[in-house]
């Protein structure tokens, strides 16, 4: 297991203007520009990870990591040609999660929300960096517990059982609903790939605004049912 906890956070002012809709001059960019020189000051996304081999892969709609079973068809599919995986939970951090809860302003705890958004980004973007330095993966691509159902959120269990205690190293606990605390935090599980994935591509939900890849109504039939593939054990 590893963590990444010295991961600054500089956001794009200019972006986060266009992405809020305040016009450049506007009395509401000094707010802005106030919270986020107090973010930044306090600021500390975080990730932990680990690299983990497939103990096996035999059942139709399972792998075992580490002894644990990670249950979802999907996964079990994509991870056919894959030797080994990234386990990972990234996160705001606690710092800008306390806060973001401080501020009593709607507006003011929207604003933080995003910004809050913005340094999960940035720690997913030095995990990708990271493991891109330290072991060369070439072209990966992601699954998150909940982003299907597939694989249900309460896969977040498995996750966090691999990876021991996120909550001691980067302060990133379950609830007993299996969301995770701070709210922007994600769990997942990267892994080689020669064919990009997306779980938005199996995904019919319209009008998501955090939709990475356009809905393929013919993708599940065409790879993931079971009388599409003829897997076979490594």
């Amino acid at each position: 297991m590893a963590i990444l906890d010295q991961i600054p956070f500089q956001p794009n002012v200019e972006t986060l203007c266009r992405r809020l809709r305040i016009a450049s001059g506007n009395d509401l960019e000094a707010d802005l520009l106030r919270l986020v020189a107090e973010a930044t000051a306090i600021a500390r996304p975080k990730v932990d990870y680990m690299v983990a081999g497939i103990d096996d892969k035999s059942a139709a709609d399972q792998v075992v990591i580490q002894g644990i079973p990670l249950t979802s068809r999907v996964l079990r599919v994509n991870l056919e040609q894959a030797r080994r995986v990234f386990i990972y939970v990234a996160t705001c951090g606690t710092e800008l999660e306390a806060w973001a809860a401080s501020k009593t302003d709607m507006l003011e705890r929207y604003w933080a929300d995003e910004i809050n958004e913005l340094a999960l980004h940035t720690a997913l973007a030095a995990l990708d960096k990271h493991l891109t330095e330290m072991y060369q993966p070439g072209p990966t691509s992601d699954m998150n517990p909940g982003s299907l159902a597939d694989w249900p959120l309460t896969e977040q269990r498995a996750v966090f059982t691999l990876l021991g205690d996120p909550a001691a190293t980067i302060g990133v606990r379950l609830t007993d609903s299996y969301l995770m605390l701070p709210v922007k935090s994600v769990s997942g599980l990267r892994f080689p790939t020669e064919q990009s994935f997306e779980s938005c591509q199996l995904c019919p939900i319209e009008n998501c605004p955090a939709r990475r890849a356009p809905y393929s109504q013919d993708l599940f039939a065409a790879k993931y049912e079971p009388q599409a593939s003829n897997n076979t054990t490594d």
